[in-house]
């Protein structure tokens, strides 16, 4: 793949990016802030300490969010552009919508439910403040493991393919995934900060729309990028009308 190409995949993969972030935008906006709110209420309710409030909150559930989101998407989509030039042909015989589907379903599994279902996303009002430092390198520790034992595993399951074959080869590459992963799980520090009085239903929700938010974001990228790079490695031939629009050379 030359450069060329790679680098209109680059520029595709961040536009993807940030189409994907306005649908995530929608879902993040329409399910995930209502909890935030009730949450915020929560501590509010709770708290006996009343600090000045150096960004409102209407700013931080409209502009702030967005930003956040935006950014975000066009930064995972030009970086997850670049793991699709790598990928491509590398995996499989996939053509590039599938290849980018597959890459971008991969994406959410280790980056973000791996992580999050040994650290789940909290309501601001949960976890204090002094482990935040500690938390926040823990979850990151755990996400770059994942990613680290996915690109592992697709390397055992290229080198097993042909003494097991590719079935049996991706059974056992996902299976010591899993066991590692598992494993990681059990040694990691448990971090568990959310009181007693919060409400269940409440977190549950909360973090059931962190797992929406996400799986919107990655599964809008995988079906965009995938429309744009197929229109970028596999051109479209000028049909007819457009060859009677161009003047014939003399």
């Amino acid at each position: 793949m030359n450069s060329a190409t790679v680098r209109n995949l680059l520029v595709r993969g961040m536009l993807a990016g940030l189409a994907a972030g306005v649908l995530a935008l929608i879902v993040a906006y329409v399910l995930g802030e209502p909890n935030v709110d009730k949450a915020i209420s929560f501590e509010e309710a709770h708290s006996h300490e009343h600090e000045m409030e150096v960004v409102s909150r209407s700013l931080q559930s409209t502009a702030g969010l967005a930003t956040g989101v935006l950014v975000f998407g066009v930064a995972f989509g030009g970086i997850a552009a670049l793991a699709f030039c790598f990928a491509l042909g590398r995996v499989g015989r996939f053509s590039p919508r599938a290849t980018a589907l597959l890459l971008a379903g991969c994406a959410l599994l280790t980056v973000y439910v791996v992580p999050f279902l040994k650290y789940p996303a909290n309501p601001p009002s949960v976890g204090n403040p002094d482990t935040i430092g500690k938390r926040t390198t823990l979850y990151f520790l755990m996400m770059l493991l994942s990613v680290l034992l996915a690109i592992a595993t697709t390397l055992l399951g290229k080198r097993l393919a042909p003494s097991l074959g590719t079935w049996w080869a991706t059974v056992v590459a996902v299976a010591a995934f899993v066991v590692v992963i598992a494993l990681a799980y059990q040694f990691l520090p448990v971090v568990n900060e959310v009181p007693k009085e919060f409400p269940a239903t409440l977190l549950w929700r909360f973090r059931l729309s962190a797992v929406a938010i996400q799986t919107v974001l990655w599964a809008g990228f995988g079906l965009v990028f995938g429309e744009l790079a197929d229109r970028v490695l596999n051109p479209r031939p000028a049909t007819a009308a457009s060859k009677q629009a161009v003047p014939a050379a003399h």
